[in-house]
């Protein structure tokens, strides 16, 4: 396996790795993202064994240790199996994530107390760089999740939503809403709930222009228009 490196947008760098063992033939990627800044971010960490090739991607942007924040949408292993190695090569970073976050799981896991974000905080990294937290429980699963949204670039870093298959192009501007539809058929990874389709609903509002999908191809266009998609799917779901 390798790390892939690709600008999405100015300083924020996706990292991808393919994994062809799961759900063969298609295979499946596990994606970071890296973002540029006077305290520069890292959003997903990847599991605990896919350590060592992410933070050789990182090494190519700049030196791992000078990480100063670490994110992720919600406590999962490929989100965050690796927090605690990252904790201890970078001095100075700190895990950020919402309040149920860190009173259910990461004020315990953590190995160094994470900063708690309330719904709607602004984390400044520098470099034009500012990261909104969004508050969306069980969306698409687990109560602690939430995403981020990086404003200057209108780009959503959006976690398990539209996770589908395959090792597209790095960054596309066709259907990624049909793809995310059939890998929920075959998965079922989803905590259908009431809220879901209004949630989603939500974030179509702040009409990105970017999405960043951590399973699948990072998106340019009409972000609002596939996130609304998306929410009529799971509408149908639901009902």
């Amino acid at each position: 396996m390798e790390t892939k490196i690709y600008e999405i947008a100015a300083g924020i760098y996706r990292l991808s790795t393919h994994v062809a063992e799961i759900a063969p033939p298609a295979g499946f990627t596990f994606n970071q993202f890296f973002i540029l800044g006077d305290e520069p971010l890292l959003f997903h960490t990847g599991p605990r064994r896919m350590f060592p090739l992410v933070r050789a991607a990182v090494a190519k942007l700049m030196k791992p240790e000078d990480l100063r924040w670490i994110t992720f949408g919600h406590v999962e292993a490929d989100e965050c199996g690796a927090m605690n190695d990252w904790l201890a090569l970078a001095p100075r970073a700190q895990v950020a994530h919402g309040k149920t976050g860190c009173f259910v799981s990461l004020n315990d896991l953590a190995d160094r107390p994470p900063r708690m974000l309330d719904d709607g905080e602004v984390i400044d990294i520098g470099g034009s760089k500012r990261l909104r937290y969004l508050d969306t429980p069980h969306v698409p699963h687990g109560w602690e999740a939430g995403l981020l949204y990086e404003e200057t670039s209108g780009t959503l870093l959006c976690g398990d939503l539209f996770t589908q298959l395959g090792d597209r192009a790095a960054l596309v501007s066709d259907d990624i809403v049909g793809p995310a539809i059939a890998a929920e058929d075959m998965f079922k990874y989803s905590s259908l709930n009431p809220d879901m389709g209004a949630t989603i609903r939500r974030l179509a509002d702040l009409k990105p222009r970017k999405l960043a999908l951590m399973h699948g191809p990072s998106f340019e266009g009409d972000g609002a228009a596939a996130l609304v998609a998306l929410a009529a799917d799971y509408d149908r779901r639901v009902s």
